[in-house]
């Protein structure tokens, strides 16, 4: 939008949001009245921000403020007007926002200047958000691996020497690598030896689940096996179990090479993407690995992402990573590790499995539910500063009562984060809004009343029926 100088119409998106776009845009309309210069400032002059309230436009219009901005030497770029929202003493009073550059040595000046003949008179930076994916195609640059348990770096990876094994990798790496959100996903023909570790895993676990783990994964379990190709003797391909989920959670698949890194993981799963390799662990250490592999996601993650309330917990974990610190990365990594990787929860008086990384290890599902363990309640401030173990068995384990109560657990601690922003995921376009200013809010109330409005009639009918 194009803002003319002295227009007062309602404008409720943020001042300096849209001046920032106005800049980046084709350029701006000045008035006649005004010698508004676009370029570089001067040397030894700086960009300013200014937002000011005019008390009574009428007696003290804006072309009288804007000619002490003239007069101190400050060259304008762009001007935008408001109702003054923070007003409570006069409709009328309207709030300004200036970019200008101006002599470094004239701000103080001009500053107290404009003190005199304006109200709130204040100096405001650009805010810049951080950068972070805005649509599901971003995903797409989200591919930083960590390589510490890669076969061809770490020596006491099983397939370190292995130069089949390797090279069959390098193959499931080429894949990941070559794919593009919205493409189909890699159709692989999986070797007899890779089968046959398949089948030795599948077998091992698949015998312990129904006394090891929670309801949602068994009733899951049974879903995919049902209609999903899920079986002791081949490996499920990634398509149809990401249509699978689609169908149930919304969440889908995508092919990665490996073990990314917190950042882009976590970024994956704010738009319900889950990354899932392909490839199988090492044949010589089918029932223990030092890296995810197929076996993990497929026998780990994907029944728990077919269950709604575990599915909206782990995009809420990905929601609260992006825009993130480094150091709120890595409490979210440890609330990660914790909860989808390694969690427990209570069942009608017992205590039960959900972690994926629990249910994907024979000897650690075992341990986790014996007496050698630590139980602690979930708690996420507790939680996050924990440390972990990630080559050996955990000593300690978190308790949720429920998902439901883990999520309200979690929504909280994500609002105790310091950002000067809140996000929305939008899943009719699989993008996130950053709601940053009043319209956006409101367009989002607009949906949720829409929804409810849905929602009453539904309990109208039902109850005339």
């Amino acid at each position: 939008m194009k803002s003319e100088v002295g227009a007062s119409q309602y404008r409720q998106q943020s001042l300096i949001q849209d001046a920032r776009k106005e800049k980046e845009g084709s350029g701006l309309i000045a008035p006649e009245s005004l010698a508004l210069t676009s370029g570089d400032p001067d040397e030894g002059s700086s960009f300013l921000n200014i937002i000011f309230t005019i008390s009574n436009p009428s007696t003290s219009p804006l072309p009288t403020n804007l000619k002490v901005l003239e007069k101190h030497g400050a060259l304008i770029y762009h001007i935008e007007t408001r109702p003054a929202v923070s007003s409570r003493k006069n409709e009328e009073d309207l709030e300004c926002f200036v970019k200008c550059s101006i002599h470094s040595s004239s701000i103080n000046t001009l500053m107290s200047a404009l003190k005199r003949v304006a109200s709130d008179v204040k100096i405001v930076r650009d805010k810049i958000l951080p950068s972070f994916p805005r649509k599901v195609q971003d995903l797409d640059m989200c591919w930083n691996l960590i390589v510490k348990f890669e076969p061809n770096f770490d020596q006491d990876h099983p397939g370190y020497g292995d130069q089949e094994y390797k090279k069959r990798r390098a193959y499931f790496a080429e894949l990941a690598y070559k794919y593009r959100d919205g493409d189909d996903l890699p159709i692989v023909e999986y070797t007899a030896e890779e089968t046959a570790t398949w089948n030795q895993v599948y077998k091992s676990l698949s015998s312990l689940y129904p006394n090891y783990a929670c309801k949602q994964y068994l009733e899951a379990f049974q879903q995919l096996e049902k209609y999903c190709g899920f079986t002791e003797n081949a490996i499920p391909q990634l398509q149809n179990v990401s249509n699978f989920l689609k169908e149930r959670t919304g969440f889908k698949l995508r092919p990665t090479a490996g073990l990314l890194c917190a950042r882009d993981f976590l970024a994956c799963l704010a738009f319900r993407v889950f990354p899932s390799t392909q490839y199988l662990r090492h044949p010589s250490a089918a029932m223990h690995s030092p890296e995810p592999d197929c076996c993990h996601e497929l026998l780990g993650h994907i029944p728990m992402l077919a269950d709604k309330e575990f599915a909206q917990f782990s995009q809420d974990i990905g929601l609260a990573s992006l825009g993130a610190s480094d150091e709120d990365i890595e409490k979210l990594s440890t609330l990660y590790w914790f909860t989808i990787e390694f969690g427990l929860c209570q069942e009608n008086g017992s205590i039960k499995v959900y972690g994926a990384g629990l249910l994907s290890s024979y000897g650690e599902l075992v341990y986790a539910l014996s007496n050698k363990p630590e139980l602690r309640p979930f708690d996420p401030e507790v939680t996050a500063a924990q440390p972990y173990a990630d080559n050996s068995y955990q000593p300690i384990y978190f308790v949720s009562e429920s998902f439901e109560d883990s999520k309200a657990k979690l929504r909280r601690y994500a609002l105790k984060m310091k950002k000067p922003f809140c996000l929305r995921y939008n899943p009719f376009t699989c993008s996130i809004e950053v709601l940053d200013s009043f319209q956006k809010v409101r367009t989002a109330l607009s949906q949720i009343k829409d929804e409810l409005q849905i929602l009453c009639s539904a309990l109208d009918k039902m109850s005339l029926s």
